[in-house]
């Protein structure tokens, strides 16, 4: 098992000292790991809430500001895509410059950017600011990792990363409900401003709790061309993966830049081979464990977030439920991935992690299974215990595969690891919406003339039935202001049915891919480089 030592630096521009024996300890509060974890879970939380809260906002925004469907898109698109293509490479910059000086000018970013697009009077101007949210976003969540694994030894880095694990699903999950209260309540502005005191509290405690660490043979140089690359591949991939539903999955245009994402991925393959000290060394990938770990992550991503996006339709759009009740829907999968994260931390620390992510996504399968038998009339009790079975499947699977991920890297790779981490579940979460919800469409537009001629409903032009599947697709009845109440009961009718036999058919796939993660999971291992971290006591 090989072993990294660590350091204490304290600026970018200090050169690391040899370690001496033992972990050096720490006075008063800087250092501590306890407060180290609340510290980057303040700062993590932001960026987890920006993932799904804003959506509930996107309606509002639209309207303030005059902006197209199109527009408001992006104000979603914009953010995932400069998170996704740069977190590899800001955990690179955090392993080079440290992870405390990384994560403190990504808080600090993060909470500026939200700060802006609250003040901003147009939509150009809000998606701008977002693109910097993602860019700050990306130097603050592998920094997060690169932090804890550093601080905490083997034995606890489970129950730290269970912690961490569970504020970034907790925060996932509850973004439409703190959403929707800000929305309802104050203004889409709101949404945005709420992380300027959150930063603001998360600098605070980084200044006086964050020890810097640095290994001792940390990367003292960049990989330029690498960068180019690989931004350049994801950005090619999440492109393709974002616009796919508009331009459709037989586009010449989706797979264009599919191919032209390929190309550059194995352009930067043979280059990372080549140069003295590669953006992420293949290497790495020589660990099946770790290979496991990030392909684990991408179908759980898969499943968590391409799930709840048809849920929050299902919650708003057929039963009617307004943001925050749709929100308060959703407490049981919060509440047991609240409560099911550190216990998985726990439980993987005594089985090793391959036991309980198996289960973790055998339970996953069987809760989007039971989501795909959600009729328009299911009460809350039966969609509150498929909803409580997710998190609980969830919980496992988000603590134990970012073990796997950084703990079967060296150290001095852990920012890189982090970023990796992150980047398989951004890559997931656009899959998953992209792959379900062109499922998701599929089905309505095969089943929706078929049924709306059964209810003798008028039949549509070929133009007013393209409207109406897209309204259809997001449980929405193509009602017109006056249409007589017989009609218009008929036409919901319909389009509540054709959505439920979409989201049934966009679940059961969605089971089926965390049944292939069933199998991935036996192919995980303990970290064999966990007990590299742990440079500081108090524990």
């Amino acid at each position: 098992m090989t072993s990294q030592t660590t350091v204490d630096a304290p600026g970018p521009g200090d050169k690391a000292p040899v370690a001496p024996s033992g972990p050096p300890s720490a006075p008063g509060l800087r250092g501590h790991p306890w407060l180290t974890l609340i510290t980057v879970a303040v700062g993590v939380m932001m960026v987890a809430l920006d993932g799904t809260i804003v959506a509930i906002a996107n309606p509002a925004i639209r309207d303030d500001l005059d902006a197209s469907f199109a527009d408001v898109q992006w104000v979603s698109n914009a953010y995932f895509l400069a998170l996704a293509v740069t977190l590899i490479t800001a955990g690179k910059l955090g392993d080079r410059f440290g992870h405390r000086q990384t994560f403190l000018i990504g808080v600090t970013g993060f909470a500026a950017a939200s700060g802006a697009i609250g003040l901003s009077g147009s939509i150009a101007a809000v998606v701008t600011f977002r693109v910097f949210q993602g860019l700050f976003g990306a130097l603050l969540m592998p920094a997060a990792l690169g932090v804890l694994r550093a601080t905490f030894p083997a034995e606890k880095l489970n129950m730290a990363i269970g912690v961490w694990g569970m504020v970034i699903g907790a925060s996932t999950a509850g973004g439409p409900i703190l959403g929707g209260v800000l929305v309802e309540h104050v203004n889409w502005q709101s949404v945005f401003f709420i992380n300027v005191p959150v930063g603001a509290l998360a600098l605070l405690l980084g200044t006086m709790i964050l020890l810097d660490h640095r290994a001792e043979n940390a990367p003292r140089s960049f990989d330029l061309l690498g960068i180019a690359l690989l931004s350049g591949a994801m950005f090619c991939l999440v492109w393709a993966l974002i616009k796919a539903p508009t331009w459709g999955w037989g586009d010449g245009r989706t797979w264009a830049f599919m191919a032209v994402s390929v190309a550059l991925f194995a352009l930067f393959s043979f280059w990372e081979t080549k140069v003295a000290e590669p953006l992420i060394p293949l290497g790495l990938f020589r660990s099946v464990a770790l290979s496991a770990g990030v392909v684990l992550m991408v179908l759980m991503a898969i499943a968590f977030l391409g799930g709840l996006f048809f849920v929050t339709f299902y919650l708003q759009n057929v039963h009617g439920l307004s943001p925050v009740k749709a929100g308060l829907h959703l407490l049981p999968l919060t509440g047991m991935m609240i409560v099911g994260s550190p216990l998985a931390g726990t439980a993987i620390t005594k089985l090793g992690p391959r036991v309980p992510l198996a289960f973790g996504m055998a339970v996953t399968a069987v809760a989007l299974y039971g989501m795909s038998t959600l009729e328009p009339n299911t009460g809350s009790g039966l969609m509150s215990l498929w909803f409580a079975l997710l998190g609980l499947g969830l919980a496992p699977v988000m603590v134990g595969a970012t073990e796997v991920i950084v703990g079967n890297a060296p150290l001095e790779l852990s920012g890189v690891a982090g970023g990796l981490q992150q980047a398989a579940m951004q890559i997931g979460s656009s899959l998953g919406t992209a792959v379900l919800g062109a499922v998701m469409a599929s089905k309505v537009d095969r089943d929706l003339p078929g049924n709306w001629a059964d209810a003798g409903l008028p039949k549509l032009t070929p133009d007013q039935l393209d409207k109406a599947s897209e309204a259809v697709q997001v449980g929405v009845a193509p009602v017109t202001k006056g249409m007589p109440e017989p009609v218009a009961a008929k036409i919901t009718a319909v389009a509540h049915d054709t959505f439920i036999s979409g989201m049934s058919l966009a679940s059961l796939v969605a089971a089926g891919v965390a049944l292939v993660a069933v199998l991935v999971a036996l192919f995980t291992k303990r970290g064999a480089n966990a007990e590299a971290g742990a440079g500081v006591g108090h524990i």
